[in-house]
Formats: structure tokens, C-alpha cells, sequence
């Protein structure tokens, strides 16, 4: 895939990702919203039915403390009856009356009852005495009638009303009663979450709390307020209901969690997915320059001896050439060299695959690091003479002994001295040392080549991979011998640190598990 392609791709995967991002947001957002919305005119039509309520209530106490005592008389006539009035025929009668009149509510009569004898004393005419008794029950159902009517009369309890207005707030509510009005309202709207009140009157500019929840303390969250009284006769007074609920967003975010939850984490899904997958592009993007690179290399370093050995067999072929027993013991020598040569660069590849396969088995054993360094600097100083270099051996490690393959921890310094070499200027100067630090042995390998920039440090361990150097082939190599150190080192539950600046020298440092021994 070309540079320009890639680049393509990631800008567009980018710019739908995105846009699926922001219509999510949009939406999440909208459907928040939408809750918190509902959950407002919720709360609002509670309060609102509270303060109704707080007005019937009202409204109530004034019918009552009307109706008890305060009913004047002038609604009601009074009136009397001679039940049995005088007779006109005799000279003589008995008359008996009844008074019938209102005293306040509920209603009651007083009888008068008045006897005239006159000379006979006898009742001549007995249908004008029912008569009497008639008008009294007619009259009393006209009372009832003018009851009923007066009752349904909203002026007659006004003053009673205004009177009530007057009084401070804190009269004019029963906590208990708003209490349990509150409790009811919020139960009938579905909201069953915990709530602070308070009543607060503003009548001096500022908010000042007349009663409520004693830890009416909203801070930031959201506020709810419902003015109070509003039908007052003489004109509504700044009075109000504030409520708040501590838990609100709590409660908004469980009941929108259905819609955002899933949204949320197949949304942090489909980004985990897309940057996996420009990792893994970038990745093999990568691996196919270190593949290309290793190609080259190998081919390079697989083509000189080969060319060496080709060359070689020619000379022996030209008859031109004296073959001389000098001639051919230095033409065998040099193909016996690079066949040598030859079969150490395949020896290492097939190495690496074996090891990358799994199927490399160790000979775990404790052994001395100090003797071992010892050995491999024996062998490795007369290359480094060669190149009239100096070769430094310090064993300051007391306690030396460490369990693991000793033959894998043996190629591991030498491949580190082997690079050391290669990376060198003109000529090498070289530092194999042991010690003992925190329970650990450190064998380290220090030289003062031409150096890694920091940028590479983390990339040298990788498998193929060689700090470029542009098209330059003076240093031999495949990039797999740093690989190989690092999976040693990690198999034997180690660790390898490198420290290097660009032109001036490297340092590898390895921790072994000391044995105490």
C-alpha cells in the first residue's frame, strides 16, 4: 500500500469516525435533554399541586371558622306564628304563638307561648290551627333553602379570607400538613427521590428562609421554586416553595443510562477498533520496511561469500594460474573461510526461527559469570588486537553465581562484544564487567563507538531491525542479533537496559537473579 493511499484511508476513516461520534453526542445529548425536561415539568405540576393545596386548605379554615360563629343574622328573617290564633266567634279564646328567629349557626328557635282566656273557652274552629303548623314547616324549609343558597355564596367567608392573608407566612402553613401534602404530590408524579425544602419570603429584596430542611444547602444543583397564595384577595405576596434534589444526577443519568450505556461502549468499541486497526496498518507498514531490509542485507551479506568462494573455485579452474601447493592451500583456506562464514549467517536465521517457534529447550544449571566472561574475552581479544583495539575485563561481582543455560548467556556476550566491535570507530575500546548490585548480577558490555540515538533505543531489540544508515552496507549484519539477546534475557526472568547517545558509545546492562551462593 502507498504512502498516499494510507494517508487516504486514515483521513477518511477519521472523518467517519467522527461523524458517527458527533451525531452519537447529538443524540445522547438530545435524549438527556428530553429526561431532564420531563423530569422538570414533573416536579413542577407536584409543586404546583402543593400550593393548590395550600390554598383549598386555606380556603377551608375560612368556611370553617365562618360557619361556626360568624353567620349574621340579618341572612336570616325572623318571623311568628300564632298557631292558634284568636277566634272571632267567641267572646272568648286561648291563644297560643310560636317565635321562631336565628342566633348564629347552627340554627335555633325560642318559643313564646302566650294564653288568652276569654268568656267561653271554646275552640270553635279547629282547621285554623293546622294552618298554624303548616306555615311553621313551610317556613322552615324556606330556611333550609336559604341556607343552602347562602352557602354556595363565595362572599360570604371573604372577610374571614382576608383576615387569614394577613398573618405571617409561618401561621398561614401547617408543616405537617405541607409535609404530607409534598410527600403526596411527589408519590402521585412518579418522583421517589430524597428532597430538601424551604419557605422563604422576599419581602426586604433578599431571599430569607422562614422554615424548611435545616441542611437546605443546593449549592450548584438545580433549584425548584413555586410561588405560594397566589389567589389572595389583596394581591399575592413573595412567598415561596423551593425544593432540590440532591441526588438528580444521579437519577437522570440511570434513567437515560439505557439509551447512553450501549451508545457509550459501542462507540468506545468501534474507536478501539479503528486505532487497533491503523496500528496494525502502521505495524505491517513497518514490518514490511524491516522485511525489505533484512532482504537486502541478507542478500548482501549472503552474496559475498558466495562471490568469495565463486571466484576462488575459477582460480582453481584457470589454468593460467600456477597451481602451486601455496596457491592452493591459500585458495582452500579462503574457501573454507567463507563457506564457514557462509554457513554461520544461515546457522543464525534458522536459529532465530527455531527460537521464535517455541522450540528452543534450555539447560538450566548454576554457573559462574565471572569464569564465563573470562572465557569469552580469552577468545574475543584476538579480534579486537586485530583491529588494534584494547579489551578491559573487570570482575567485581562477589557473589557470581547465577542459574540459567549457560551456552545461550555465552552467545548473548558475545554478540554484544561482536556489535561492540562493529559499531566501533576506528579502533575499539571495549568494557566487559560483572558486579553485584541489589541482589542482582550485572554483567555490562561498554564501548565507545559511533552510538544509537535515543529515538531507537526502543526499536534495536526488535526482530530484522538495524538503525538505518541510508544506503551504507559497511557494517555486516541481518538485525537479529539484539533480538536474539533480548528473548535470552526474558527467558531467564532478566533484564537489559541500554544507555547511548549518538557519538558516544553504548553501554548494555544486564540484571541476572543473584543465587546466594
Amino acid at each position: 500500500m502507498s504512502r498516499k493511499m494510507l494517508i487516504t484511508l486514515i483521513v477518511l476513516m477519521v472523518l467517519v469516525l467522527s461523524g458517527l461520534i458527533l451525531v452519537q453526542t447529538k443524540m445522547i445529548k438530545t435524549a438527556s435533554d428530553i429526561r431532564e425536561e420531563q423530569f422538570n415539568q414533573l416536579v413542577k405540576n407536584a409543586l404546583l399541586r402543593v400550593a393548590g393545596q395550600l390554598d383549598n386548605y386555606e380556603v377551608l379554615v375560612a368556611r370553617n371558622s365562618a360557619i361556626q360563629n360568624q353567620i349574621q343574622n340579618e341572612f336570616f328573617p325572623t318571623e311568628k306564628f300564632n298557631v292558634f290564633p284568636k277566634s272571632s266567634l267567641g267572646k272568648g279564646s286561648i291563644s297560643f304563638g310560636m317565635s321562631y328567629s336565628n342566633n348564629g349557626y347552627p340554627k335555633g328557635y325560642k318559643e313564646e307561648i302566650q294564653v288568652n282566656l276569654g268568656d267561653s273557652g271554646v275552640v270553635t274552629s279547629q282547621s285554623q290551627s293546622f294552618f298554624g303548623m303548616e306555615s311553621l314547616v313551610d317556613f322552615r324549609k324556606k330556611q333550609q333553602l336559604a341556607r343552602e343558597q347562602f352557602l354556595k355564596d363565595l362572599n360570604w367567608y371573604q372577610n374571614y379570607k382576608v383576615f387569614l392573608e394577613e398573618r405571617p407566612i409561618q401561621e398561614r402553613i401547617d408543616t405537617v400538613f405541607l409535609k404530607d401534602v409534598m410527600v403526596l404530590a411527589f408519590a402521585e408524579t412518579g418522583i421517589e427521590l430524597e428532597y430538601k425544602y424551604a419557605i422563604k419570603n422576599s419581602n426586604i429584596g433578599k431571599d430569607k428562609m422562614i422554615f424548611g430542611d435545616a441542611e437546605f444547602e443546593p449549592g450548584k444543583k438545580k433549584v425548584y421554586y413555586q410561588p405560594l397564595f397566589q389567589n389572595d384577595l389583596n394581591g399575592a405576596k413573595p412567598n415561596y416553595l423551593y425544593v432540590y434534589f440532591p441526588k438528580r444526577s444521579g437519577y437522570l443519568l440511570r434513567e437515560t443510562g439505557f439509551t447512553i450505556i450501549p451508545t457509550v461502549i459501542l462507540t468506545a468499541f468501534l474507536i478501539a477498533i479503528f486505532v487497533y486497526t491503523i496500528l496494525v496498518i502502521f505495524r505491517q507498514k513497518k514490518l514490511s520496511m524491516i522485511k525489505n531490509d533484512f532482504i537486502n542485507n541478507m542478500t548482501h551479506e549472503l552474496k559475498t561469500p558466495i562471490s568469495t568462494i565463486s571466484l576462488a573455485s575459477q582460480m582453481l579452474e584457470d589454468g593460467s594460474i600456477a597451481n602451486t601447493p601455496q596457491t592452493v592451500e591459500h585458495i582452500s583456506r579462503v574457501i573454507s573461510q567463507e563457506t564457514k562464514r557462509l554457513s554461520y549467517q544461515v546457522e543464525k536465521v534458522l536459529q532465530m526461527a527455531v527460537f521464535n517457534e517455541g522450540k528452543l529447550k534450555f539447560k538450566f544449571k548454576d554457573f559462574d559469570v565471572n569464569k564465563m566472561i573470562e572465557t569469552v574475552a580469552a577468545n574475543f581479544e584476538l579480534r579486537v588486537k586485530n583491529k588494534n583495539g584494547t579489551l578491559i575485563t573487570e570482575k567485581h561481582a562477589e557473589k557470581p553465581i547465577i542459574n540459567g543455560d549457560e551456552v545461550h548467556i555465552t552467545n548473548v556476550v558475545f554478540n554484544l562484544l561482536d556489535n561492540a566491535v562493529k559499531y566501533s570507530k576506528e579502533v575499539p575500546e571495549i568494557r566487559l564487567a560483572t558486579e553485584n548490585i541489589d541482589n542482582q548480577v550485572v554483567i555490562s558490555v561498554q564501548d565507545k563507538g559511533i552510538g544509537i540515538s535515543k529515538e531507537h533505543h526502543a526499536q534495536i531489540f526488535d526482530r530484522f531491525y538495524r538503525v538505518p544508515t541510508g544506503n551504507i552496507h559497511n557494517v555486516k549484519g541481518f538485525g537479529l542479533g539484539l533480538s536474539y539477546v533480548k528473548k535470552i534475557v526474558d527467558s531467564h526472568n532478566a533484564k537489559i537496559k541500554v544507555e547511548s547517545a549518538l557519538n558516544k558509545g553504548t553501554k548494555f546492562t544486564i540484571f541476572f537473579p543473584q543465587l546466594n551462593k
